[in-house]
């Protein structure tokens, strides 16, 4: 792909430099983190937890600053800047990534993680693991931790939505992720892929109608302020890793780079909690402030009938082969295809 030859080419041609010269990014203990989300959300509290731990296990050597709702630019901006080692951390939705390491859409095919157990399953094992690998390979990034944001309920501002019908009267705004566009085009809408940065001014404008996030994710960027309706659609399970410059992380010793992995490790599975200490707190706050909340006719069936026949042919090349999904499926003691 574009962006990761970009990547690949820059950071083989600078890494040498950059460590050589032993600038700023790599004598500096205070690292910058950055993230595309608001102060409140599951980015941010993983951000907390992970800073925690990091100077815990450094004896306060080192630590890091938290840059929240895209103020070191947008997530996917933010992957190219790792790659280059020009910064040091971010956190952003798994989906930013797939453009630079296309193995990682296995997380975005719609309708293959179904709960917070199956996601912690894929990540924290064997799948996350090979994952990781593909990313420094691609991307010249590392992810270090992982953090769970819950499922992709579509906001809008003009109608409920129950049916695919009633999708296509409305404009959605999706990230610049193609396995997200097919799937709404598969669904008959109009999908118009858009920067997260970009998002709350769109919908508050009227240049798009709706988006899709976690709950967590529409409290924490005030989106109950420009929308309206709320549709429990669950085709994908939010993951939003940490990932980490390599060439920052290959700087490190071996001591500091433990403890950057158990620091992730421990931001990780506190991120599990929040999620679930306050997912449904926050819906009901969402359903006082205004919100008007449905669920999809029939089940979901036909939005998961066309999205899976139609979505996850079309990509099985880039995610590494038909046999990398059933391999997943397998894992989740789901039927293989």
């Amino acid at each position: 792909m574009k962006y990761k030859n970009n990547i690949s080419t820059a950071v083989s041609l600078t890494a040498a430099l950059v460590i050589g010269s032993c600038t700023s990014s790599f004598a500096a203990t205070d690292w910058k983190i950055a993230g595309g989300d608001s102060e409140g959300s599951s980015q941010h509290a993983f951000g907390l937890k992970f800073v925690e731990q990091l100077e815990a296990k450094t004896n306060g050597e080192y630590t890091g600053t938290l840059f929240m709702n895209s103020q070191l630019g947008s997530e996917q901006d933010t992957v190219v800047e790792a790659g280059l080692g020009t910064l040091d951390f971010s956190i952003l939705a798994i989906n930013n990534v797939t453009p630079f390491s296309p193995t990682v859409g296995i997380f975005t095919l719609p309708y293959v993680i179904q709960s917070l157990d199956e996601a912690e399953l894929l990540t924290q094992g064997e799948v996350g693991a090979e994952l990781v690998e593909n990313t420094v390979k691609d991307a010249g990034v590392r992810i270090v931790g992982w953090a769970y944001t819950g499922f992709r309920v579509l906001t809008n501002s003009k109608q409920p939505i129950e049916t695919l019908e009633d999708l296509q009267q409305v404009i959605v705004r999706v990230p610049k992720n193609e396995i997200m566009i097919d799937t709404y085009k598969a669904w008959g809408g109009n999908p118009t892929p858009m920067a997260w940065s970009e998002t709350f001014t769109a919908l508050q404008q009227g240049v798009v109608d709706g988006q899709d996030n976690p709950y967590v994710t529409v409290d924490a960027m005030k989106f109950d302020t420009v929308q309206k309706y709320v549709t429990n659609i669950r085709y994908i399970f939010s993951i939003e890793p940490l990932i980490m410059s390599e060439s920052v992380y290959q700087a490190q010793t071996p001591e500091v780079q433990q403890a950057i992995v158990e620091a992730g490790k421990a931001a990780t599975k506190h991120s599990a909690e929040f999620l679930t200490a306050n997912e449904a707190r926050i819906k009901q706050q969402l359903i006082e402030k205004g919100m008007v909340i449905t669920d999809p006719a029939n089940g979901e069936k036909e939005w998961i009938e066309k999205a899976t026949t139609a979505v996850w042919p079309k990509h099985y090349d880039s995610i590494g082969g038909k046999d990398k999904l059933n391999r997943v499926l397998r894992l989740l003691g789901r039927d293989e295809v």
